[in-house]
């Protein structure tokens, strides 16, 4: 007679998480309720931003990372945009640097003072306008200066040099419904995205067309990741048909 396993092996099994304590950790931050799949933060050694939520316009906090505990509700914000902010991203070369997409269909570069805000940060660095509808992704090229890639429900992919504001590539009728996530590859020669079409695609963003393409990658209807990881490799996240 075999006895089957009842405790499944796991090196994890014992695993325990320590929490921090109230005084190490975020307090008290109204955090953005709009409905739309992103993180909604943004991190790099010297500050956290995170998306909150807004009356009149999209707004988000920028806070040095040792400034933990109770966040007071009259903390400066950067507001320059007159919709929800969707998605924000420092740039890897300067970590003062951090670019935001928002409703109102433009992406604003924002430079922000040595030490943090002391008041609302409104006049961004640039504007960059380009897209007709809402822009939910940006992503900040991970070689090269100065260059930006934005992502639109009008399922069109921009890629700006910020130095000038002006438009490197326009890569329209790639994707026949709406964009999920963009990442670069670690060189920068290649992004990968996934679609609303249920589609993995690599994008060659100098000759603007599909290198590859992974029909289904995940059966499910609600919205799937796909990633570039260090070995060239794409890692995607997703549901099956049953979620």
């Amino acid at each position: 007679m075999s006895f089957r396993k009842v405790v499944r092996q796991s090196k994890f099994r014992h695993v325990f998480g320590q929490p921090l304590k109230t005084e190490q950790c975020y307090d008290d931050i109204r955090v953005s309720r709009v409905t739309w799949d992103s993180t909604f933060c943004a991190v790099n050694p010297s500050f956290v931003a995170i998306i909150v939520e807004a009356s009149g316009g999209g707004a988000f906090l920028v806070l040095p990372l040792h400034k933990t505990g109770r966040i007071d509700k009259s903390y400066p914000t950067v507001c320059g945009h007159t919709g929800p902010v969707l998605d924000i991203e420092w740039c890897p070369h300067n970590d003062r640097v951090i670019a935001s997409g928002s409703e109102d269909c433009t992406v604003m570069v924002w430079q922000i003072p040595e030490g943090g805000l002391t008041q609302p940060l409104t006049e961004p660095e640039v504007v960059l306008e380009g897209h007709s509808k809402r822009v939910g992704i940006v992503s900040w090229h991970p070689t090269a200066r100065n260059v930006l890639l934005s992502a639109g429900c009008d399922n069109v992919v921009l890629i700006w040099n910020v130095g000038t504001a002006e438009e490197l590539y326009r890569l329209d009728g790639l994707h026949p419904d709406l964009i999920y996530s963009v990442s670069w590859s670690r060189d920068g020669a290649r992004f990968c995205t996934a679609c609303k079409d249920k589609s993995v695609r690599v994008i060659d963003p100098r000759r603007g067309t599909v290198l590859a393409e992974k029909e289904r990658a995940h059966e499910g209807a609600r919205p799937m990741r796909a990633i570039f990881l260090a070995d060239g490799k794409i890692f995607t996240t997703g549901f099956s048909r049953m979620s």
